[in-house]
């Protein structure tokens, strides 16, 4: 089995992959911390006999986390930004400074997609941009949900936005407090990726396909104007692009890709765009 897994800095995500199959046999998640049970926080490990990581927490958990399963599994994998791979030049000055998750994700959307604009919709909403020839532009990092709502400080913080709920109902002028927070954050976090992604396709001169991860994903893309794909895998994706474990990973299929629509013709951005700056 395969071990991948995707640490944050408050929730960490993990699952097991069949190496023979490519199947994915369990997934979890638990609270970030310093120290793993094997068999508690993740699965026993005499099962596991390669590790790949995605890590965005502190250098301490990273350490103790590598330090644990090299002593158990051997074989692990640890995730890194670079200047350049498959086929991506990092956009940032300074690569090593770009998240590893959203790095991982513009590698694995640029794998299954070409050029792309990936959003991860986490306790941070980040948007990325990779043009064709794969020039990684860079991005945008806003507040997440909740972390929105958190900041406003008026006690609505345990009341999550239903992620069922549809675009015009979350989009309407709410009648109490929780809607009105529910919904103003909604429109914030919407209209920011909305008009990004316009403004982007605009200057660069190009249309991209949309991809969309992270745990406020499905709300998020409710209300997203243009054709888009989830992709709840992605940051596992790029662990799969990067260290390929299975022969369908060397073939180049990654785990839950999806369908990629195509994208609106850049005449119909620009259009929207124009359109929204007169409002």
């Amino acid at each position: 089995m395969i071990l991948d897994l995707d640490i944050g800095n408050t929730l960490s995500k993990w699952r097991l992959k069949d190496v023979a199959s490519s199947e994915i046999r369990s997934r979890g998640a638990v609270w970030t911390r310093e120290e793993w049970r094997p068999g508690s926080d993740i699965p026993d490990l005499d099962v596991v006999s390669a590790v790949r990581i995605s890590s965005v927490a502190r250098q301490k958990v990273l350490q103790e986390t590598v330090e644990l399963l090299r002593h158990e599994v051997g074989l692990v994998h640890v995730a890194r930004p670079v200047r350049e791979s498959l086929g991506v030049v990092n956009g940032y000055d300074e690569p090593g400074r770009l998240g590893v998750d959203r790095w991982l994700g513009a590698l694995a959307s640029y794998q299954l997609a070409g050029a792309c604009c990936t959003v991860d919709c986490g306790s941070a909403i980040t948007i990325d941009f990779v043009l064709p020839g794969g020039r990684h532009l860079g991005g945008y990092i806003l507040p997440g949900l909740r972390l929105m709502k958190e900041s406003l400080k008026l006690g609505t913080r345990n009341v999550a936005i239903d992620p069922d709920s549809e675009a015009d109902e979350l989009l309407a002028p709410g009648r109490n407090t929780v809607e009105a927070v529910n919904h103003g954050i909604y429109m914030a976090a919407v209209s920011a990726v909305n008009r990004i992604y316009g403004e982007v396709c605009d200057r660069e001169g190009v249309a991209l396909p949309l991809l969309l991860t992270g745990g406020d994903a499905r709300v998020v893309s409710r209300g997203i104007r243009v054709p888009h794909a989830l992709w709840p895998d992605m940051v596992y994706g790029g662990l799969e692009a990067c260290f390929p474990q299975t022969a369908a990973e060397r073939a180049g299929r990654l785990s839950g890709a999806p369908q990629i629509p195509a994208p609106v013709s850049l005449e119909k951005i620009r259009a929207s765009l124009a359109f929204s700056m007169l409002l």
